[in-house]
């Protein structure tokens, strides 16, 4: 636990404290922060204290006594639930504004772990709970450098996969051999083991319609033969088979023949440009020194697709947070889902995946941008041309 940069951050942020809660491993962000592994098992309520200034102390069931052990301070029990109401109180005694993991009207479910009856609980001791947002994205977004070597290594092995599963497919339309949906992604997922890569679940292997569902998977007994005329669309992402390892994810998109029609290029063009515009903001922005906020990155994704008469097409987020999982608890790049007034802040990466979804076929294409002390860059391969099959 990096207890001196905790509270560093907690008086840059005004806060009085930072109080953690488990019940039954509810909030692994927890967890992650507090960089320790439970001496038992957690079937009761466990607090954890980290005020601004001076040492942290916990709150513990009797009978789970040593769930804390691992951390520094004095850990209080407590058996019955008045036992526990008078604990907390202690524990957080003097504090009026305290950090947990909370979001205001839920408006960043990844950081919403703590329940409304605990907040309840806490705030009836005159406690105004602050969100943990910025402080996650700080202790827990922030990659180091060999977390992003992990990042750029687990991104050749899945550039040289996609090449290879447009391959797979170009050479079975050429054969006249049938491929499925499901057969490419099974190729993919094979791939993956070989390079050491894993993956939570996908790919997403799409075509046509399907492809204008952005969540779209192939099942065995759910999916489409590949055939010429089609517009396929390969979204994949993986980490290596390592501790710590993040994500890459990247989406791109082919034809199934010699020339797509004029919709299908107008549509690759609009997203290609609004992606573009998007890391182009990023990038002046990061050279310039600029504080960048997420819905600002998907404005300037969104305003151009508005702009080309697509605005009603393009219904997600322009881009995630992304870490050890795909989904990380960063800032994210929306002004859509949510209104994320997270900054972008160094050592971090998130996707820039803007996206088209007509009801016959659609388009989005992801990359991974990766924020410095001064810079943003790219850190994978770019598609700016459809990939003909």
């Amino acid at each position: 636990m990096k207890l001196e940069e905790i509270q560093e951050a907690l008086k840059g942020e005004r806060l009085d404290g930072w109080l953690f809660f488990d019940h039954h491993r509810r909030d692994p962000l927890a967890y992650r922060v507090l960089n320790f592994e439970p001496r038992s098992p957690v079937t009761r309520r466990w607090f954890y204290y980290i005020p601004a200034i001076g040492e942290p102390r916990g709150l513990v069931h009797k009978i789970e006594a040593e769930t804390l052990n691992a951390l520094p301070g004095k850990h209080a029990v407590y058996a019955s639930w008045q036992e526990m109401g008078a604990g907390l109180r202690a524990l957080v005694g003097g504090a009026r504004r305290v950090a947990m993991q909370y979001s205001p009207k839920c408006a960043i479910p990844y950081v919403a772990m703590v329940d409304a009856g605990t907040v309840e609980m806490v705030r009836g001791l005159n406690i105004e709970i602050v969100s943990s947002a910025n402080l996650l994205q700080y202790f827990d977004s922030r990659w180091s450098a060999e977390q992003l070597e992990m990042h750029l290594e687990a991104g050749r092995g899945v550039d040289r996969i996609r090449n290879a599963a447009f391959q797979h497919v170009g050479e079975a339309l050429r054969t006249g051999r049938g491929v499925t949906e499901w057969d490419v992604q099974q190729f993919i997922r094979a791939r993956f083991s070989d390079e050491g890569l894993v993956t939570d679940h996908g790919p997403d292997v799409a075509v046509n319609a399907n492809a204008s569902n952005p969540h779209y998977e192939p099942r065995r007994d759910a999916c489409s033969e590949i055939r010429k005329g089609d517009v396929l669309l390969m979204d994949m992402w993986a980490k290596l088979d390592r501790p710590s390892a993040v994500y890459y994810d990247i989406t791109w998109v082919g034809y199934c023949g010699p020339q797509p029609p004029a919709e299908v290029e107008n549509v690759f063009d609009a997203v290609r440009n609004a992606r573009d515009r998007a890391i182009e903001f990023v990038q002046d922005g990061a050279r310039a020194g600029k504080k960048m906020r997420g819905f600002e990155v998907d404005d300037a994704a969104r305003s151009f697709i508005a702009s080309q008469g697509f605005g009603e097409y393009f219904f997600h987020r322009t881009g995630h947070s992304i870490g050890s999982d795909v989904h990380g608890t960063g800032a994210n790049m929306d002004n859509l889902e949510t209104h994320d007034v997270r900054e972008i802040i160094p050592r971090t990466c998130f996707s820039i995946e803007p996206g088209i979804y007509l009801p016959r076929f659609g388009v989005r294409l992801e990359v991974n941008v990766y924020a410095s002390e001064r810079d943003a860059r790219v850190t994978g391969e770019v598609q700016d041309r459809i990939i003909l099959l």
